[in-house]
């Protein structure tokens, strides 16, 4: 099968691990060609802690892929996650060497490495630098710099913070198990481009990604993601807490929670009884559903209490940062039973599940479109994306190059002609769609390029 424009997700997960190869249709939907996962042996809250049996996971996962789809995988979209990954606000500027002349990006971006050069404690690396909002000669609230005349470039930045061996381990694991990277993406982030609109990140919206080892927040508000965090609950606790509470083992556990299991023990009557195999001849053991709800209930309650701590941190109370999207909830944990009626409950804010179909073309497999899978989809929806930008790039290279000195004369009175013609709302819509196309290329470019540095150096 043709492999232009072919793009594969690897969403390294406590849990799971998923291997999702797709590609843009006709329609421009995301056609999922397969899809592979295994049971994540070697991964402890988002942290590798056995690279033995994290690679054969990873390979075992891109085999079913590679199965399933009669495509070879050669490289790989990695999510970054985990309990070591924490967030901060940190103000920076500079001074430009003459005012005179417009702001572009070149000053954000060096600006941006500015910021990268900050002392962080040991272990630790910056992997994101997320501009919120500049000033330029101490005019405040500016989202857009470039164009504009100034001396004092001034910016609010969210850096995303991680342990350095962590990342290292997972790059370890990945070229271990003979691929390559193509891309790296924020989990959370990945997320949200599989299941937040554009209106809910322009209203405010918080994103919590519910996972077996963490779980994950994002908050974004005009566009703009504002506040990350990483709490290290997920879905195996909840599973934990039954095995011990009904002192049953850890896959009846699971089962019971997938198959009976709800966030709301008034939904269940006190007679309603489900019956467990005994082990090796012992008598079956009678659960009540409504015991197995309250033991799920004080552990969803605790975890949407401190992701709503992190949401107050936010401060989204404030008129300017309201949230008015609300809360989406995705990742495996977003499927327990009524779960949205108690987030609702505890926070007070509208909620919804957050399904990645939207993106996806309408033939797809019902369960692909499981907030199981909207990391996998985030991180091939977003190679796609850089795929196409970069091709973008690519052609308008090559016509510059193979332009003879007479065309090139003919297509400078051409552009001359029409920039002359041009409305100013259409100046406005080719700026911006460039001015997007910066950020989002400096949004991962420093990350990538680091991720690859800690593969070649994984030896």
């Amino acid at each position: 099968m043709e492999q232009d424009h072919i793009a594969v997700g690897l969403d390294i997960g406590t849990t799971k691990i998923v291997a999702m190869i797709g590609r843009n249709n006709e329609y421009g939907k995301m056609e999922v060609l397969g899809i592979g996962k295994s049971k994540s042996l070697g991964v402890h809250r988002g942290v590798v802690n056995n690279i033995t049996q994290t690679i054969q996971s990873i390979q075992q996962a891109v085999e079913q892929a590679e199965s399933v789809s009669g495509i070879e995988i050669k490289n790989v979209t990695v999510g970054i996650a985990g309990q070591h990954i924490h967030s901060r606000q940190h103000p920076d500027y500079i001074v430009r060497d003459n005012p005179e002349e417009v702001i572009d990006s070149s000053d954000i971006e060096m600006l941006c490495e500015q910021v990268h050069k900050l002392v962080m404690m040991p272990g630790e690396e910056i992997l994101h630098v997320l501009p919120q909002e500049y000033k330029i000669d101490g005019q405040p609230e500016i989202t857009e710099p470039i164009g504009m005349y100034g001396g004092r470039l001034e910016a609010n930045f969210h850096l995303v913070i991680g342990k350095i061996t962590s990342i290292r381990n997972i790059g370890r694991c990945v070229k271990s198990a003979g691929l390559g990277l193509s891309g790296v993406t924020l989990e959370p982030l990945a997320s949200a481009s599989a299941v937040l609109s554009q209106e809910e990140k322009e209203a405010g919206v918080a994103l919590i990604d519910i996972g077996g080892g963490t779980t994950d927040l994002a908050i974004f508000k005009d566009g703009i993601i504002r506040h990350t965090a990483v709490i290290p609950i997920g879905g195996n606790s909840v599973t934990e807490d039954i095995k011990e509470g009904c002192a049953i083992i850890e896959k009846q556990a699971e089962l019971l929670k997938v198959k009976f299991g709800s966030a709301w023990p008034g939904e269940n009557k006190d007679n309603e009884i489900v019956s467990i195999p005994g082990l090796r001849g012992r008598a079956p053991k009678e659960i009540s559903l409504k015991n197995l709800s309250k033991i799920i209930h004080a552990r969803m309650v605790e975890i949407t209490e401190l992701v709503f701590e992190e949401i107050n941190k936010y401060d989204h109370l404030n008129t300017k940062k309201q949230l008015i999207a609300g809360i989406v909830l995705t990742g495996g944990g977003a499927q327990l039973k009524h779960l949205k009626q108690l987030v609702e409950y505890v926070t007070g804010m509208d909620t919804r599940i957050g399904y990645p179909n939207e993106h996806l073309a309408g033939n797809s497999d019902p369960e692909i479109t499981s907030p199981l899978y909207a990391t996998a989809v985030g991180l091939v929806m977003n190679n796609l994306e850089e795929q196409k930008e970069a091709q973008s790039t690519e052609v308008i290279e090559e016509k510059v190059e193979d332009a003879t000195p007479e065309q090139e004369v003919v297509a400078d009175e051409s552009i001359e002609k029409i920039t002359e013609e041009t409305t100013a709302r259409q100046k406005a819509e080719q700026e911006a769609a460039k001015r997007a196309t910066i950020s989002k290329k400096s949004l991962f470019s420093n990350l990538a390029e680091k991720f690859k540095e800690f593969l070649d150096n994984a030896e």
